[in-house]
């Protein structure tokens, strides 16, 4: 048992010393990437939400009723 909490702490502290050498991004630049991201993502749900619209009435001409 002691040694899986020394290995989970040697490996907590590994993992705080490279996220101290990461790269963080700007304020602006993370601002940026959100909006592309959110811009994005609202545009693929309209064109996932377009194509179903299209297939389901295909299907409701094929399968009426």
């Amino acid at each position: 048992m002691k040694k899986i909490i020394v290995k989970t702490r040697t490996y907590l502290e590994e993992v705080a010393t490279e996220m101290r050498k990461a790269s963080w991004p700007q304020r602006r630049e993370l601002i940026n990437h959100t909006v592309i991201t959110l811009v994005s993502s609202f545009v693929l749900a309209l064109f996932i939400f377009g194509a179903d619209r299209v297939i389901s009435s295909i299907l409701d001409v094929i399968y009426p009723g």
